[in-house]
């Protein structure tokens, strides 16, 4: 099992980041094709969270590492 400092990684993290990208894809998608401002900043918005998200759980358990 992949740990950090003991403790699993969060399953949270790479879920939520996950479907965070891809409704941000979605509502992005459906707010350029409806011409929604509203819908597309809302997607901008879930792609960015759900990247830094993942960017962090790959930073955290890369942290120890060095090359």
């Amino acid at each position: 099992m992949a740990a950090i400092d003991d403790k699993p990684i969060s399953l949270f993290k790479k879920l939520g980041g996950l479907i965070a990208i891809i409704l941000g894809f979605l509502l992005a998608a459906v707010g350029y094709r409806d011409g929604s401002t509203e819908y597309l900043t809302l997607g901008i918005v879930l792609i960015a969270i759900g990247l830094v998200l993942i960017v962090l759980m790959i930073v955290r358990r890369n942290k120890g590492r060095h090359v």
